[in-house]
Protein backbone atom coordinates (compact mmCIF):
# COMPACT_ATOMS: atom_id res chain seq x y z
CA UNK A 1 0.00 0.00 0.00
CA UNK A 2 1.17 3.39 -1.04
CA UNK A 3 -0.09 5.82 1.70
CA UNK A 4 0.33 9.11 1.46
CA UNK A 5 0.01 12.52 3.45
CA UNK A 6 -3.23 13.46 4.05
CA UNK A 7 -2.50 17.40 4.17
CA UNK A 8 0.69 17.57 2.32
CA UNK A 9 0.48 14.48 -0.19
CA UNK A 10 4.36 13.57 0.63
CA UNK A 11 4.54 10.34 0.72
CA UNK A 12 4.68 7.45 3.62
CA UNK A 13 6.18 4.82 2.62
CA UNK A 14 8.87 4.92 5.20
CA UNK A 15 5.74 4.40 7.54
CA UNK A 16 5.63 1.39 9.74
CA UNK A 17 1.98 -0.01 9.75
CA UNK A 18 -0.09 -0.05 11.54
CA UNK A 19 -0.02 3.56 12.39
CA UNK A 20 0.65 4.54 16.05
CA UNK A 21 -1.32 7.09 17.50
CA UNK A 22 1.98 9.46 17.86
CA UNK A 23 2.74 9.30 14.22
CA UNK A 24 3.19 12.34 12.22
CA UNK A 25 4.30 13.47 8.75
CA UNK A 26 8.04 13.69 8.16
CA UNK A 27 7.43 16.38 5.84
CA UNK A 28 4.63 18.39 6.99
CA UNK A 29 4.25 17.49 10.72
CA UNK A 30 0.58 16.78 10.25
CA UNK A 31 -0.68 14.30 12.28
CA UNK A 32 -1.28 10.64 10.81
CA UNK A 33 -3.92 8.68 13.10
CA UNK A 34 -6.84 11.32 12.19
CA UNK A 35 -10.47 10.52 9.99
CA UNK A 36 -9.26 12.51 7.50
CA UNK A 37 -6.23 9.26 6.41
CA UNK A 38 -8.86 6.82 7.86
CA UNK A 39 -11.11 4.38 5.51
CA UNK A 40 -14.12 4.98 7.04
CA UNK A 41 -14.25 8.74 6.53
CA UNK A 42 -16.98 9.98 4.18
CA UNK A 43 -17.27 13.96 3.67
CA UNK A 44 -20.70 13.12 2.97
CA UNK A 45 -22.18 11.02 6.11
CA UNK A 46 -23.99 12.29 9.30
CA UNK A 47 -21.01 12.03 11.25
CA UNK A 48 -18.37 12.24 8.02
CA UNK A 49 -17.32 8.07 9.66
CA UNK A 50 -19.05 5.30 7.26
CA UNK A 51 -18.23 2.78 10.91
CA UNK A 52 -21.42 3.08 12.99
CA UNK A 53 -20.00 1.92 15.89
CA UNK A 54 -17.00 4.35 16.13
CA UNK A 55 -17.30 7.07 18.33
CA UNK A 56 -18.24 10.81 17.11
CA UNK A 57 -14.69 12.49 17.00
CA UNK A 58 -15.36 16.21 16.24
CA UNK A 59 -12.03 17.64 14.41
CA UNK A 60 -11.21 15.27 11.89
CA UNK A 61 -7.59 16.73 11.27
CA UNK A 62 -6.28 16.03 14.86
CA UNK A 63 -5.19 13.02 16.43
CA UNK A 64 -7.69 10.12 18.02
CA UNK A 65 -7.82 7.35 19.76
CA UNK A 66 -10.31 5.33 17.28
CA UNK A 67 -9.86 1.71 17.08
CA UNK A 68 -11.89 1.20 13.72
CA UNK A 69 -8.82 3.16 11.95
CA UNK A 70 -7.31 2.03 8.75
CA UNK A 71 -4.89 4.38 6.60
CA UNK A 72 -6.20 4.55 3.01
CA UNK A 73 -3.67 5.64 0.15
CA UNK A 74 -6.29 7.79 -1.65
CA UNK A 75 -6.57 10.09 1.53
CA UNK A 76 -4.96 12.86 -0.13
CA UNK A 77 -6.76 14.87 -2.57
CA UNK A 78 -4.56 17.70 -3.81
CA UNK A 79 -4.87 21.41 -2.49
CA UNK A 80 -1.55 23.27 -1.38
CA UNK A 81 1.04 25.04 -3.43
CA UNK A 82 -0.19 23.49 -6.01
CA UNK A 83 -3.57 24.21 -6.39
CA UNK A 84 -3.07 27.88 -5.57
CA UNK A 85 -0.17 28.32 -8.31
CA UNK A 86 -2.88 26.99 -10.73
CA UNK A 87 -5.63 29.20 -9.59
CA UNK A 88 -3.15 31.96 -9.76
CA UNK A 89 -2.81 31.65 -13.12
CA UNK A 90 -6.01 30.93 -13.95
CA UNK A 91 -7.15 34.77 -12.44
CA UNK A 92 -4.16 36.21 -14.23
CA UNK A 93 -5.21 35.16 -17.56
CA UNK A 94 -8.94 36.08 -16.24
CA UNK A 95 -7.77 39.56 -14.94
CA UNK A 96 -4.38 40.12 -16.36
CA UNK A 97 -4.21 39.46 -19.79
CA UNK A 98 -4.36 41.68 -22.64
CA UNK A 99 -7.55 43.74 -22.31
CA UNK A 100 -10.39 43.47 -24.97
CA UNK A 101 -10.85 46.29 -27.34
CA UNK A 102 -13.28 48.35 -25.89
CA UNK A 103 -14.51 52.08 -26.36
CA UNK A 104 -14.38 53.20 -23.07
CA UNK A 105 -11.87 55.84 -21.65
CA UNK A 106 -8.45 53.99 -20.72
CA UNK A 107 -6.50 56.62 -18.67
CA UNK A 108 -8.53 60.21 -16.91
CA UNK A 109 -7.14 62.18 -20.04
CA UNK A 110 -9.66 60.38 -22.25
CA UNK A 111 -12.35 60.70 -20.01
CA UNK A 112 -12.08 64.40 -19.83
CA UNK A 113 -11.54 65.37 -23.24
CA UNK A 114 -12.88 67.60 -25.32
Amino acid sequence: MSLQCWKCGASLAGMLLPLSRRETCPSCRADLHVCKLCRHYDAHRAGQCRELAAERVADKTRVNDCGWFVPRPEAYKGGGAAMAQANRGALEVLFGGTPAKTDAPQTPDDLFKK
